[in-house]
């Protein structure tokens, strides 16, 4: 896709496994503002986008939430894409993702059948609708992994991503995690710091995680901590600015370490220090498994 500077309106698709919490991502956009039409077939959107711009709805605030209960979803959503390209409307799509085991937790918790699995289970359907959407997933702007949210933390996610207008450049996620509980699925970039030596091991430090003094100061001065730094920003330098040149305005960087307490958690911190302070992204920082142990 083009910049979105080039272009003269923006368009949100919301979309991804059902259960995820698509409609929770719907209702924050619509209380941030946006104009959001839910379950809308791909076919129409353009017919959606053309009517937002008669009506002069703001370009960047309007959204469609689709989903896959159309048998031709994935050609009917690509041709929409395209079609919506070929005028001069730059798409952005959000996936909404979870893991197997969450999303039949969830759909056995309300007691509703998966809108696919038909006559079988609901493992069937998850995984006809995880089929389904594969190149959908793969294609999309941004990636949010629901499975250990809940519906106030995915709010604040959307509402970190799409809040704020004024804000600059890429938007940026930086993660830090436990290799021990599975890489975050929502990952662009990951970086692996278990080749620092554990904190861990420390006894004074094992209580202590990355946001201690003790422990960042530790892993900082540890052979290879700052080279990996250096290179890791300027790796995400290079990957931002070619972000910017396809439109693509938000990036997942995870951050991993065995547990995620102490290594990653402290680099973490400092990849999220040194693009803030290199300008041009909006930045967040989160740690997923601290506590977890």
């Amino acid at each position: 896709m083009s910049e979105g500077s080039e272009r003269e309106s923006a368009f949100v698709i919301v979309t991804g496994m059902s259960g995820a919490g698509r409609s929770t991502a719907a209702k924050a956009l619509e209380d941030l503002g946006w104009f959001v039409i839910d379950n809308l077939p791909p076919g129409l959107l353009f017919a959606m986008a053309e009517e937002a711009g008669r009506v002069k709805l703001a370009a960047d605030k309007v959204a469609a939430v689709v989903d896959v209960r159309s048998l031709a979803f994935t050609t009917d959503l690509n041709a929409a894409i395209e079609e919506l390209d070929g005028r001069g409307v730059a798409v952005r799509v959000v996936f909404l993702e979870a893991s197997d085991e969450e999303l039949v937790r969830r759909f056995e918790n309300v007691r509703r059948p998966h809108p696919l699995q038909g006559d079988g289970r609901l493992v069937d359907g998850i995984a006809r609708e995880r089929g389904i959407l594969r190149d959908v997933r793969a294609n999309a702007d941004l990636v949010i992994d629901t499975s250990n949210l809940n519906v106030h933390e995915l709010r604040g996610k959307i509402v970190a991503f799409f809040g704020g207008e004024d804000r600059p450049g890429l938007r940026v996620n930086v993660v830090s995690f436990g290799f021990k509980y599975g890489l975050p699925v929502d990952a662009d970039l990951v970086v692996d710091c278990r080749f620092l030596p554990n904190p861990h091991w420390v006894p004074e430090l094992r209580p202590m995680n990355g946001l201690d003094a003790p422990v960042r100061e530790y892993v900082l001065e540890q052979a290879g901590a700052k080279e990996l730094l250096d290179a890791y920003e300027e790796v995400v330098g290079i990957i931002s600015a070619g972000y910017a040149r396809e439109g693509k305005g938000y990036a997942t960087l995870a951050v991993g370490c065995t547990g995620g307490k102490h290594r990653s958690v402290a680099m973490a911190e400092q990849i999220g220090a040194r693009l803030r302070d290199r300008g041009g992204m909006d930045v967040q920082v989160s740690h997923r498994d601290v506590g977890r142990e």
